[in-house]
């Protein structure tokens, strides 16, 4: 028998590989669908690639790649039998067994057992040798399959490592000096001061000064100034604003470049007006009426949740539960409502089998592809059965519903979706809470990202606004467009409707305090969605307006109207907030949100007559005092070349003078960067001259216009920096002009637009006023929450699909808790003419829908009569 199985193995040796260290191993789900080993047909792992393949989906791999040997892995779940007494019989497990599966399984595991059974599989004839063979195998493949069995979770390290876990005091904390110059910061309003970012903003602890973040390769973040800060003024340490609690904050040390602990955050916060012992305070006096916080939740619990109805589970296709990893319910819900519009279905279901044949060699870390699993799954009802017919189940389901609710509704395990989407994000690779919203604008990017050239179902939530810019002083106007997703909708507490209600709470709330009684029943704001909508319509303050008719700082107010209206609509309720104490807080109100909504009087209207326009001409460089004499861009600075990337390439025999050329027009990005840019220049005569650095004219009294903006080339350094990368010139140029000359953002708009016009076409274009770039990519309107919106978008011919303002609504994501960084989200769907509740796994008949109670809601366009 042991020669049959070696002769059997023989040829595929050299295909069977022992998992090394860093190899994941996909032993308890397929990369195509939601099968494990508990699935009927077991799951197949690839001994040699280690992914995962169901029954229906292993040959496909095996065409494929060639790969012929499998490890088949089958766990059979059997219900305890009871003994004479009625108790369970001592659980006897199968000798073999595989360790560390993460199964799609919520049943009570003292109430059940099982068994488990290991083969290999060798294709395409489907010869089988059980596992174990110690001693009739060969010892290669002996080694092989115990290290698959005994391999760890491919998912095990990002579900158990929190960021904060592997921090290091920085060593700047507690030698930092703080500069004396007067810097308060307030609880809110924040805004970069180099550009309107209003999102992922830093504070430096040295000088005080707020900057953007690092722009993300998934669209959010900023414009990297809080790190161009540093390089100006070498001020190390920042931490991040939204981020401040009594229990801490993220700090980052550009000087170490990482995240880094600070035991004396409070000392230095503190020096800037924040107060971090009055949050603690703030905190624990909001603690001090947790009884009534904790009735107010429950309520709030019991209410999205329809906890005090008999809910009927539903099953079958568009019926199926996406399981809570923990702290996951923000991925579930959003996946929910966006795999109940069609373009999405159409997109990644409709297409799957183009999609899966066209897949890459590893699957799991292909968008399309784990798009297309997911939304088959929650489309097909594979997932959602409903139980067996039968007198015996009816019976066992009164009598023990509890323990069969794993049968009932098990839904699928989104570890692999998860895993990719979240990939490199550093909140979403957590396994802390989420803001569904946010999710929703990051999963948006990456739809935005993986469908060039093709049909892109994003465009549904794509619109375009016009936002009318007024100068107080001079009354002239200035009318911008910028895409968005999510109209933002204010909750104006001063607005509701019991107003007396609230006010003879908060009295009685007092009295219950000074009294030390029991509190009253807690009393929620109740807010007119025509009051919500008023406010969304008026008139805001801009801070720090330039007006160009003045030449001068003045005040300025901003109104926003739809120039087209999409095909869905996302309506997103500002529920959130930070108060004076610099706590974040929910405010507990109800929004009578409509089942019809009507935005038509919103419409843009443009120029109107009578109205002037402001002059297009844009603001002066200020020049801090610190860097006058530098230049505005590292680029042009030849003293900060970085010396020892230029001693490395000089070793290698290159001309040193063309080594410093290399790496200061490459930014400093390190040697291999320069190295690069050496080869693709060393053929031209000037190759060895020294560098000749070109001063930047003084600011004058004269100030460039737009037009004259457009005209000017992207800078020169930039653009070599691109095109020493094989880029065609004209492609990098439009590069950086779309993208405001940022240079991580120019090269990842070159991946996402291969086929971008040429040189040109978009010379034309500009002439013709197409690219607007004071405020499409340079964040001119920081309200816009810009950072967080999908940004490689093409500026230059938006895809909006406009047509009229009526809409009627189809599904809204509801929140408990007191912050989107903590607690429950669910969802509510109406499909076949009625509410459905996606509740994590289960799926139930909605009773009573809280519609005023939501926090995205979700409105699709009504079609013209």
């Amino acid at each position: 028998m042991a020669a049959d199985l070696g002769e059997l193995l023989v040829p595929y040796m050299p295909t069977i590989r022992v998992p090394r260290t860093g190899d994941r191993v996909f032993k308890s789900e397929c990369a195509f669908s939601y099968d494990s080993p508990e699935s009927e047909g077991g799951l197949y792992v690839c001994m040699s690639t280690f992914l995962g393949f169901g029954r229906e989906h292993v040959e496909r791999h095996f065409r494929k790649t060639g790969q012929s040997v499998y490890m088949h892995l089958k766990r059979t779940v059997k219900e305890k039998a009871t003994g004479a007494a009625g108790g369970a019989v001592t659980r006897k497990r199968n000798g073999k067994v595989f360790l560390d599966l993460e199964l799609n399984r919520d049943f009570n595991g003292d109430d059940y057992e099982y068994e488990d059974e290991a083969k290999l599989v060798i294709f395409p004839e489907h010869h089988e040798i059980p596992l174990p063979n110690i001693e009739e195998l060969p010892a290669l493949v002996t080694i092989a399959c115990d290290a698959v069995l005994n391999a760890a979770s491919p998912y095990r390290k990002q579900e158990t490592i929190s960021w904060d876990d592997e921090l290091q005091v920085s060593r700047h904390a507690r030698t930092l000096r703080q500069q004396e110059n007067g810097v308060r910061i307030p609880p809110s309003g924040w805004k970069c001061s180099k550009c309107e970012m209003r999102e992922n903003l830093w504070l430096n602890l040295t000088d005080g000064a707020v900057h953007c973040g690092k722009w993300f390769c998934d669209g959010t973040g900023g414009n990297g100034h809080a790190l161009e800060h540093y390089r100006e003024t070498n001020s190390p340490l920042a931490v991040r604003l939204d981020s401040i609690t009594p229990d801490g904050a993220d700090v980052y040390s550009f000087d170490e470049e990482e995240a880094v602990l600070n035991p004396r955050l409070a000392n230095h916060l503190a020096h800037f007006g924040i107060d971090v012992l009055q949050i603690q305070k703030s905190v624990q006096t909001q603690n001090g009426h947790s009884d009534n916080e904790m009735r107010l939740r429950a309520r709030e619990w019991e209410v999205i949740q329809e906890s005090g109805h008999k809910l009927k589970a539903v099953y079958g296709s568009g019926y199926t539960g996406i399981k809570n990893l923990g702290n996951s319910c923000y991925l579930g819900t959003v996946m929910q409502v966006l795999f109940s519009i069609p373009e999405f279905q159409r997109m990644y279901v409709g297409n799957l089998q183009r999609i899966y044949d066209y897949s890459p060699l590893d699957p799991t870390q292909d968008f399309g592809t784990q798009m297309a699993k997911l939304g088959h799954a929650l489309l097909s009802g594979q997932y959602s059965k409903p139980p067996v017919k039968s007198e015996l189940i009816e019976q066992v389901m009164k009598e023990e519903r509890k323990a069969l609710d794993w049968h009932q509704q098990k839904g699928v395990s989104p570890r692999m979706f998860k895993a990719l989407v979240s990939k490199d994000h550093p909140e979403f690779s957590s396994i802390r809470q989420q803001d569904a919203h946010e999710f929703f604008l990051h999963l948006i990017n990456l739809v935005e990202r993986n469908s060039s050239g093709s049909e892109n179902p994003s465009d549904v939530f794509r619109f375009l606004v016009e936002e009318r810019v007024q100068c107080c002083q001079s009354r002239k106007v200035r009318y911008t467009q910028r895409v968005d997703y999510c109209m933002r909708l204010p909750a104006p507490l001063e607005a509701a409707t019991n107003k007396e209600e609230l006010i003879a709470y908060e009295e009685k709330r007092r009295e219950a305090e000074e009294n030390l009684t029991a509190p009253p029943e807690p009393v929620r704001a109740k807010i007119p969605f025509t009051a919500c909508l008023q406010a969304f319509t008026e008139p805001e303050n801009v801070p720090d307006f330039w007006s160009s008719a003045l030449q001068a700082k003045s005040a300025g107010v901003k109104t926003s109207r739809f120039t087209s209206f999409p095909e869905y609509m996302v309506v997103q309720v500002k529920k959130f907030t930070f108060g004076v104490d610099w706590i974040p807080k929910k405010l507990d109100v109800s929004v009578d949100m409509p089942d019809f909504m009507d935005l038509s009087r919103l419409r843009a209207t443009g120029l109107q007559p009578g109205e002037e326009e402001l002059p297009d001409i844009t603001p002066p460089i200020v020049i801090p005092e610190n860097s006058r004499g530098n230049s505005l861009s590292n680029f042009l600075d030849s003293s900060d070349i970085d010396e020892s990337s230029v001693m490395l390439l000089a070793e290698m025999g290159f001309p040193q003078e063309a080594c410093r050329k290399a790496v200061y027009y490459t930014g400093n990005m390190g040697a291999e960067m320069a190295f690069s840019w050496i080869l693709a220049h060393m053929e031209e005569p000037d190759f060895a001259e020294p560098l000749a650095v070109h001063s930047f004219p003084e600011a004058g009294p004269s100030f460039p216009t737009a037009s004259s903006f457009m005209d000017n080339q992207p800078p020169e350094e930039s653009v070599a920096i691109l095109t020493s990368m094989g880029f065609p010139r004209h492609q990098s140029i439009q590069a950086l002009r779309v993208t405001n000359n940022n240079l991580e953002r120019a090269l990842d708009w070159i991946f996402t637009h291969p086929d971008c016009e040429e040189e040109s076409e978009v010379a034309s274009d500009a002439a013709d006023g197409d690219l607007d770039f004071e405020n499409d990519f340079a964040g001119a309107n920081g309200h816009s929450d810009a950072a967080l919106s999908p940004d490689h978008h093409d500026n230059q011919n938006p895809r909006v699909k406009d047509g009229p303002g009526r809409y009627e609504l189809f599904a809204f994501i509801s929140h408990m808790g007191t912050s989107t960084k903590s607690g429950h989200y669910v969802c509510h769907i109406k499909k076949e003419g009625r509410w459905v509740i996606y509740n994590d796994h289960k799926v139930c008949l909605s009773e009573k829908p809280p519609k005023d109670w939501g926090y995205l809601y979700f409105y699709h366009r009504l079609c013209s009569s």
